[in-house]
């Protein structure tokens, strides 16, 4: 069972770095054997796109996910930090179907949350800070080709952190991040992808075109 790469592969083809069996991904992920087939063969195709060593690169994932390999973006680059798990710059097999996993419609509520804060502490300090939410804000912004004032933004950041900021002490933690979400989930909204369920071939889109506007109308 499970992709032309596994231990019965005939002849002298090998399999690519990272590569796991579907099996093995399955139980360890919210995809089915065959969605995690499905998503090999997207995964060959994107790993093979630019750099050809069957690992997805920078460039290769800004293909995919945002229809270019130049020009440099906060939300991108962290969403590739956020996939890249072994921290080595380029993204295996294993790694882009664990990561890929927290989209899934039947992923747990607690790792799209703890999948969402990771997104916005840009620092890693295990807290989300004014600063980090403005220029995430900004760059979702500038990737859904949307403009808004820096007034109406300052208005955003200071919302959400009216919001979330329980104890005061400008910053948001896990705990006050997660009571936030279950307050107003549609913030978590963008986290899950319904055709992770039904994968053909194209690569599922992670610009959050809807993320300001569910930041804005928070206190409504």
């Amino acid at each position: 069972m499970g992709c032309a790469l596994s231990s019965s592969s005939k002849g002298s083809r090998r399999a690519p770095p990272g590569y796991e069996e579907p099996a093995v991904l399955a139980a360890q992920t919210s995809f089915t054997v065959n969605e995690v087939e499905a998503l090999y063969e997207l995964y060959k195709k994107l790993s093979f796109s630019i750099v050809k060593d069957g690992l997805i690169h920078k460039e290769e994932f800004l293909l995919a996910l945002f229809r270019t390999s130049k020009g440099a973006n906060l939300f991108a680059d962290r969403v590739f930090d956020l996939f890249d798990l072994k921290r080595n710059g380029v993204i295996d097999f294993g790694e882009f179907v664990r990561s890929l996993s927290i989209f899934h419609p039947k992923a747990p509520k607690a790792d799209k949350t703890a999948f969402a804060f990771k997104l916005y502490d840009l620092r890693g300090t295990g807290y989300i800070e004014k600063e980090e939410l403005r220029e995430m804000v900004v760059a979702l912004l500038d990737e859904s080709d949307l403009c808004l004032s820096d007034c109406a933004v300052e208005a955003i950041v200071d919302n959400t952190f009216n919001q979330a900021d329980s104890n005061c002490d400008g910053r948001i933690d896990p705990e006050e991040w997660g009571q936030f979400v279950n307050k107003y989930p549609t913030s978590l909204r963008n986290m899950s992808l319904p055709y992770l369920q039904d994968i053909t071939s194209a690569f599922p889109s992670f610009v959050m075109h809807s993320e300001v506007e569910d930041y804005s109308g928070v206190d409504k």
